[in-house]
């Protein structure tokens, strides 16, 4: 594939401290943006863009008809980017112990969603006559899942009015942790695990949340299989993730008859300008570009009746609630049932709370019983965790047989490894890579336009200068980059990037300097979103999983666009620009070294404008992204995901398209640990 694999290590970086601040060229003005923010104020203006293109459309939505086709686009659109959803396989559904209490007892279940995929619930029943109404209950993020006390205050409350209530441990809580350390106990919180399944999930395509909705499904077919339970007379509530499932799965399985979801819905407007959005499963590939909005569950789900469960103190805006909930009723109301959606808004925090779980019970027997009336909670008796527990040991991956979301993972991949192998065989050429380019989100560099060039001053060095420059591409975050000239240049240039930013490689004695001292030019830029205008870093779980720019690339990925795919575009209008930077009678000969999390993108930029380019040196990045399904608790490399990817491409594909001697792989890395060899 012409790639050399060097086995040294890459010199150490000269400490950030030693680069003055004198040659920091992107500087915030009066007025301005602060740098750090700029990729976070671009993406939030491509949002407001998106959504106000919603609200039109929704505004045109008047008759039935019209409703009828729109909530039929949408739930095709939410499917579609779920990827597709699992065969339906035998359940194995198996009751694993009882308990009898006052008024109600509790059955412990264990079902399989898919083969091996174990799914611990418990089912509250009622002491009257059967056959009872079901109301599903998804947890929310709570540690202990269907043990929380929330959780089991309302399932009480459901059983002992007449309903019984189905809770479930949703993955990475409960009894369903699935990823375990040496002593069999959670490596990661919930929120975290989730999102580590993302990040292999988006890459083929998928998304937890269809793990998650998959769980639910299947807990539906469970309850309408039981003779005891009334399969037309299903609802669904829960609270913050359970309310996130709750939306989802009312408004694609039509057999919930109404819905209660709590502390969740919004509007994405209000999320993305206050908390930002939250994890893998509630993250829809495109939603925003497409034009889907938390109102839409609401509508997909129309006319079914549906009660919002608000708090006013909620970390989810309640403003965005009620402009959710007016949108919703204007829909019920054109549809001819007004009466069918309500919000109950609690003086509470974020949770389950005590109005609103009396206010669910009485939504749900009014429309399951027929029966409306004043339900008060009285004081009710918690169980424990082991006493609730399902499985043997407290853990269904330590079960034999039980596979994880991780692993269904891995074997997607297998299967998708065949498809690439097609497309990528003997006669691969300009096909493939425009595939690559369609998937990535990447133009072409005739239709990316020239950027606009500030000169910031220059500093002077022992045998070079160096001059500030920014350049921003029309429309998009500005670029900060510096250009060291030596003293007498030779007919090199190098196009220098940096995962940490520039200036983890610009000091005195730093590799910069080493190319510089040779005579060569030197062209170093921070990317969007790193370095200068990159985001603060903190010491967390999160930031060190998925970098301090989640919730930009979590704001790009809504926006179906490719945050690989926008650097990459970075590194094409800079390699252009450097083309022709005080060029004589022939454009400059760019070599393109990219260190660390960049490499991904400027490979990408390199497969796909090859002629822009005299070689590639790749530095400590991430060669394949089938190691990384592969090793679910990588670090940090959400950022260089790319939705489907793995359906058509690995990154040893587009190795193998440069020619032989263009590119040197240096210290490869991989999120597996140990090393990597020829083929990545």
């Amino acid at each position: 594939m012409g790639v050399w694999l060097v086995g040294f290590a890459f010199l150490m970086i000269v400490a950030a401290a030693s680069f003055a601040d004198d040659v920091v060229a992107l500087k915030t003005g009066p007025g301005q943006v602060e740098p750090s923010e700029t990729m976070s104020a671009y993406l939030r203006r491509l949002a407001r863009s998106a959504l106000a293109r919603r609200e039109v459309a929704y505004e045109q939505l008047k008759t039935p008809e019209q409703i009828s086709a729109y909530q039929q686009r949408m739930r095709e659109f939410f499917l579609s980017q779920l990827g597709p959803l699992p065969d339906k396989t035998p359940l194995e559904a198996r009751v694993v112990g009882r308990l009898g209490r006052d008024g109600y007892c509790i059955e412990k279940i264990i079902y399989e969603s898919q083969p091996g995929v174990l799914v611990t619930a418990l089912l509250y029943l009622p002491m009257s006559e059967p056959p009872y109404p079901a109301v599903l209950v998804p947890c929310g993020h709570s540690q202990n899942g269907k043990a929380a006390d929330a959780y089991q205050r309302a399932c009480i409350l459901l059983a002992t009015n007449g309903m019984a209530a189905f809770c479930y441990d949703p993955i990475g809580q409960g009894e369903r942790y699935q990823l375990l350390d040496a002593d069999g106990q959670p490596r990661f919180a919930a929120t975290t695990e989730h999102t580590l399944v993302g990040v292999g999930s988006i890459l083929l395509g998928t998304n937890t949340a269809g793990y998650r909705i998959w769980d639910g499904m299947r807990a539906i077919d469970y309850l309408v299989a039981r003779p005891d339970i009334d399969p037309e007379r299903i609802g669904c509530t829960g609270i913050s993730g359970g309310g996130t499932l709750t939306s989802y799965l009312t408004a694609l399985d039509g057999r919930i008859a109404c819905a209660a979801p709590g502390c969740y819905l919004t509007t994405l407007g209000r999320l993305i300008e206050t908390i930002g959005p939250q994890d893998a499963e509630q993250n829809i590939h495109g939603q925003i570009a497409y034009g889907m909005d938390h109102a839409d569950y609401v509508i997909m789900a129309g006319p079914r009746p549906t009660l919002l469960l608000a708090a006013t103190r909620d970390f989810f805006d309640i403003e965005g609630t009620w402009q959710t909930f007016r949108q919703a009723k204007r829909i019920y109301t054109r549809l001819g049932y007004p009466e069918r959606v309500e919000l109950t808004e609690a003086d509470a925090d974020h949770g389950f709370s005590k109005p609103l779980r009396q206010s669910m019970v009485r939504w749900m027997r009014r429309w399951l019983l027929g029966k409306d009336e004043p339900i008060v909670e009285p004081d009710l008796e918690i169980l424990t965790d082991e006493q609730l527990r399902c499985s043997p040991r407290g853990q269904v991956m330590l079960m034999p047989g039980a596979r994880s979301v991780f692993d269904l993972n891995v074997e997607l991949d297998r299967r998708f490894s065949r498809d690439r192998a097609r497309v990528w065989g003997a006669a691969a050429g300009s096909d493939a890579l425009e595939q690559v380019r369609r998937i990535a989100r990447i133009a072409r560099l005739e239709d990316l336009p020239e950027p606009e060039v500030k000169v910031g001053g220059a500093v002077r060095r022992n045998g070079y200068r160096i001059e500030k420059l920014l350049l921003s591409p029309e429309a998009r975050v500005p670029l900060s980059a510096l250009v060291f000239e030596p003293s007498a240049p030779d007919d090199q240039t190098h196009l220098y990037l940096h995962g940490a930013g520039y200036d983890a490689a610009a000091g005195a004695g730093g590799p910069i300097e080493k190319l510089v001292l040779q005579g060569h030019r030197v062209l170093a830029v921070d990317l969007s979103g790193i370095g200068q205008g990159g985001g603060e870093d903190e010491q967390s779980e999160w930031q060190e999983y998925f970098g301090p720019d989640y919730n930009e690339v979590a704001l790009a990925y809504l926006l179906d666009r490719s945050y690989l795919g926008m650097r990459a575009e970075d590194v094409l209008v800079c390699a252009r620009f450097l083309a022709g930077y005080r060029a004589a009678e022939k454009p400059n000969r760019v070599h393109l070294i990219a260190v660390g999390q960049v490499g991904p993108p400027a490979l990408h930029a390199a497969a796909l404008e090859p002629q822009l380019f005299a070689s590639l040196r790749l530095e400590e990045t991430l060669v394949s992204w089938s190691r990384l399904v592969n090793a679910p608790a990588a670090k940090n490399q959400l950022v260089n995901v790319v939705h489907a990817a793995l359906r058509v491409y690995d990154l040893p594909d587009l190795l193998a398209t440069l020619s032989q001697g263009m590119v040197v792989v240096v210290n490869p890395f991989d999120p597996a640990g140990g090393s990597v060899g020829p083929g990545g």
